[in-house]
């Protein structure tokens, strides 16, 4: 691998979840194919959690890019933050491989849970060492300028 290579040429925004005030309920990126990059990596990121406030954060697993078969990816779901757990502006980060999703299933999703109360949260979705051409050339259509 080149030392020439440019962040952006190896790493590429494959999901998003964008920040923000949320109250509590589910919210996903789109369903993304395990089949372009060589790694994933999920980042979570948790503003302020209400007093009474949760964030679960877990990888989903599909059949296609519709969602079919949707289930959790056994161990790939972090520990529950809390405000009650100084969880507040903090981040956690899950770590995929296309060959971690059950036989059968090609697509993946990260989808972060707010319950009880509201959290400010988003994540990204970044895959790493794409097999082939640069990373940026599959980065999300939301992706406005790499400099």
């Amino acid at each position: 691998m080149s030392l020439n290579l440019k962040p952006s040429d190896r790493a590429a925004v494959a999901g998003v979840i964008d920040p923000d005030a949320y109250t509590a309920g589910d919210n996903s990126t789109d369903w993304i194919s395990a089949a372009d990059f060589h790694n994933f990596l999920a980042m979570v990121l948790v503003g302020d959690i209400a007093s009474s406030g949760t964030v679960d954060a877990k990888i989903e697993e599909a059949t296609d890019g519709s969602g079919s078969g949707a289930q959790d990816l056994d161990g790939k779901a972090i520990t529950q933050l809390t405000q009650a757990g100084s969880d507040s502006n903090k981040q956690a980060l899950i770590n995929l491989r296309p060959e971690d999703l059950s036989e059968g299933f090609t697509h993946f999703r990260l989808t972060i849970t707010g319950a009880t109360a509201a959290a400010d949260h988003g994540g990204v979705v970044l895959g790493f060492d794409p097999l082939y051409g640069k990373a940026s050339d599959a980065d999300l259509a939301s992706v406005d300028q790499i400099v």
